[in-house]
């Protein structure tokens, strides 16, 4: 097998020498690819190694971007003032990064105003355009009519 290490001549080796070369260094083999030519073996601390790419998936977990999903909701008939109160709510949503969840809610029987309530999210959507790109064009599902926007990086 190859043997490669910190403090090992590199070089093939039969497998008790290997073995005791790594008995000689207080340090475990352990066999990096199995599929090679000559498998590869690496003579190191495994207690060490596992703590160490522990602490690297931590730190990239870390680094990792989470993605936080805010919602507004409107009535299909939403006043002037109410929308554009929102609207800066959402702003400040797709500004700080995070995904926009707009949904216009029909309780009993306004479900007839459906168009109301389109063109409300379509407006909503043409408005926040310097801000966001929509993901989602609005559906219907239920008694809701949702449409998402991804903010522009």
């Amino acid at each position: 097998m190859r043997l490669v290490g910190d403090n090992v001549e590199m070089g093939v080796y039969p497998l008790p020498k290997a073995l005791a070369k790594a008995n000689e260094l207080e340090l475990d083999l352990v066999e990096i690819s199995p599929n090679a030519a000559p498998p590869v073996c690496k003579i190191i601390d495994y207690k060490k190694f596992l703590y160490e790419q522990k602490k690297r998936e931590k730190v990239m977990k870390s680094n990792a971007s989470k993605v936080v999903l805010k919602e507004i909701r409107f009535g299909p008939q939403t006043d002037e003032h109410d929308y554009e109160f929102k609207k800066k709510h959402a702003i400040k949503f797709l500004e700080e990064g995070s995904k926009l969840k707009a949904f216009v809610f029909f309780k009993g029987r306004s479900i007839i105003f459906k168009e109301q309530g389109q063109i409300l999210l379509l407006r909503l959507a043409q408005d926040l355009e310097d801000y966001g790109k929509v993901e989602q064009l609005p559906k219907l599902e239920g008694k809701r009519m949702i449409m998402l926007i991804n903010p522009k990086k």
